[in-house]
């Protein structure tokens, strides 16, 4: 039994999907995101897809792409991810090398990832010569069986709203993502500065839903916001909670997310993820209000190149 690693496919997406949820089952995806994501990837991102085939059977996935939005130049991404029952063949070790190659060559001088928590993923990321950077979080709320905050009164000049209300003109939401974005804890910072891009990318993201993402209006300026990823088999993922500079310390992203949650609920979503910072102990306390509970971590590696 031979492991090989190729480029992406369209026709590999269903694959993809089903590798990553079995390697990250708290991660919401969809084969229509992955194939938009890549299609749709800025061309300075250098984005490329990898998968590691044995036998006519895709057990391994791997994305890498460079860190264009940082201001730091050189900083890279990859993350690649075994099928759990597909272990010990040589796959991610495979798809790893192929990543770097593929990166040092695009102008790459250290490359980021994450790795699970775990004896047998820190190992494996130590023997790639992958040092520690940052601890994360995933969290997962029981939608179903569980009990959310009840929704409270808005303050006086403060409304809620869905992402779907902006469909006309989406811009407002991009100046808030870019502004929170920035602020987001993180060794590859990123700056969103376009918006025609952000429009294609993150707007136009197949999972991202508009209807379920809400938006918290203060004297009609957007303030805060709260995004929905969304899987379509009752799963649902909190993209980016944020709030904008002028706004923060009023509660205003817990009354966003709160009401994005409900309407989740509403929709008949069963369980709702997120990821946080390890250190992000505001946002720790916040998902443990509404009920979050840690269900694994990661850790961000990093390596240089040359």
């Amino acid at each position: 039994m031979t492991v090989i690693v190729r480029e992406f496919r369209t026709s590999d997406a269903e694959d993809w999907v089903r590798v990553r949820r079995a390697a990250l089952p708290f991660m919401v995806t969809t084969p229509e995101a992955v194939v938009s994501g890549l299609a749709n990837a800025h061309p300075d991102k250098r984005s490329r897809l990898l998968v590691a085939e044995e036998d006519g059977e895709i057990i391994g996935t791997a994305e890498a792409g460079l860190a264009h939005e940082s201001p730091t130049p050189g900083q890279a991404s990859c993350n690649p991810h075994v099928h759990p029952e597909r272990t010990g063949r040589g796959a991610g070790s495979l798809l790893l090398r192929t990543a770097e190659e593929y990166l040092a060559l695009a102008g790459a001088s250290e490359v980021y990832a994450w790795v699970l928590d775990t004896p047998r993923d820190r190992a494996f990321a130590e023997r790639h010569g992958y040092a520690p950077s940052r601890p994360a979080h995933f969290m997962h709320l029981d939608l179903a069986g569980g009990t959310l905050p009840p929704r409270q009164e808005l303050p006086p000049g403060v409304e809620l709203r869905t992402a779907a209300d902006f469909d006309h003109d989406p811009r407002p939401l991009f100046e808030a993502d870019a502004e929170t974005t920035a602020d987001e804890p993180s060794d590859t910072p990123a700056q969103l500065s376009g918006y025609e891009e952000w429009l294609t990318e993150i707007w136009g993201n197949p999972a991202f839903d508009h209807r379920l993402t809400s938006v918290a209006m203060v004297d009609g300026e957007v303030a805060a916001f709260s995004v929905a990823e969304c899987d379509g088999s009752g799963r649902y993922w909190s993209g980016m909670t944020g709030t904008r500079r002028a706004y923060r310390g009023r509660g205003l992203a817990k009354l966003a997310k709160n009401d994005s949650l409900h309407r989740a609920r509403a929709a008949g979503y069963t369980d709702a993820f997120t990821g946080n910072d390890a250190d992000n102990g505001p946002m720790l306390a916040i998902n443990r209000w509404f009920g979050y509970e840690i269900c694994a971590s990661e850790v961000r590696h990093v390596r240089k190149l040359g």
